[in-house]
């Protein structure tokens, strides 16, 4: 029978691998399902090399078979923090390999079956939740069944967020629902973040030069003469810029021109056909027109607003 207990971690990811197992079941009321995310699940749990996979002690709808696995009417967030294994679902052709760093997300109703390697084992963390938040953001296509995967790397502030959860989670003090919240979208946040930078790690120096370039010349530089800057083929570099931004190169030039606008009309006297000359925009009627389109109100209308006037 495992021990229901607070596993004492010595080290963020080199804790003695045992047969020790933290796990919490959680009930939520009506009022915490109006906040848009519930926590249902969390826990961590470390398997020995050559150990029975998943261990008991869990509810039956939480275990299953290696070869027949399961499908969860909730979202699971899991890390794995020591070993390797593997993980498959009805959305992906091949089995994808996990290894210490490796996070990824189970959706409701998607069947799919993991497990660690019997050679090394693994020390595992999860929290399972659902909501309305956590469906819009699947709806907008932030987390998909097709993408469950995230290499994130080891990261203290990830294992500190689930130990953290286990916490509240054991304690459940007035509101815990609400800090368990917080907790899931803060490692779902990082999860989005850490995996994209792990994914352009070679052409995160790249980005972040021609970023810079683009402040110091925001006033007249084209997109073209940016990627020349970094000695890069146009089409290469707005390919990689806007996967990494979101914008591509000119729109995020003029991102940048009009955050400096914004940063004159609000924080200067200085008449707005000015700010427009030194900002070098040749066309005032141009400059205006653009504004408006960007900001939904015309140069003077935010200055007013801004200012308080």
């Amino acid at each position: 029978m495992y021990k229901k207990k607070l596993i004492f971690v010595p080290t963020k990811f080199h804790a003695a691998v045992n047969n020790d197992i933290h796990l919490k079941y959680l009930v939520a009321n009506k009022s915490d399902r109006l906040w848009g995310l519930a926590v249902h699940s969390v826990g961590s749990q470390a398997v020995a090399a050559g150990e029975p996979y998943p261990p008991t002690g869990h509810p039956s709808r939480y275990l299953f078979s290696e070869e027949r696995g399961r499908i969860l009417q909730e979202y699971q967030l899991l890390y794995i923090t020591e070993g390797q294994g593997w993980f498959r679902s009805a959305s992906l052709s091949h089995r994808v390999p996990l290894t210490p760093g490796s996070m990824f997300l189970l959706f409701p109703g998607e069947w799919h079956s993991y497990r660690p390697d019997p050679a090394t084992g693994w020390k595992e963390f999860w929290i399972g939740f659902d909501g309305a938040l956590i469906d819009r953001w699947k709806e907008n296509g932030f987390f998909s069944p097709e993408h469950p995967v995230f290499q994130v790397g080891l990261h203290d502030d990830m294992v500190d967020l689930y130990q953290e959860a286990i916490h509240a989670a054991t304690a459940q003090e007035s509101g815990f629902q609400q800090h368990l919240l917080g907790i899931v979208t803060h490692l779902l946040g990082l999860a989005n973040c850490y995996s994209r930078r792990e994914a352009f790690s070679e052409v995160g120096d790249q980005i972040n030069r021609a970023k810079i370039y683009i402040a110091e010349h925001f006033r007249s530089v084209r997109p073209e003469e940016v990627a020349a800057h970094l000695c890069m083929g146009y089409s290469k570099f707005r390919k990689i810029f806007k996967e990494y931004t979101g914008f591509s190169p000119a729109h995020y030039i003029q991102e940048v021109r009009f955050a400096k606008v914004k940063e004159a009309l609000t924080n200067s006297t200085l008449p707005v056909k000015q700010i427009a000359y030194e900002m070098e925009f040749d066309n005032y009627d141009y400059f205006c027109t653009a504004f408006r389109r960007v900001t939904g109100m015309t140069p003077m209308a935010y200055r007013n607003m801004t200012q308080g006037r």
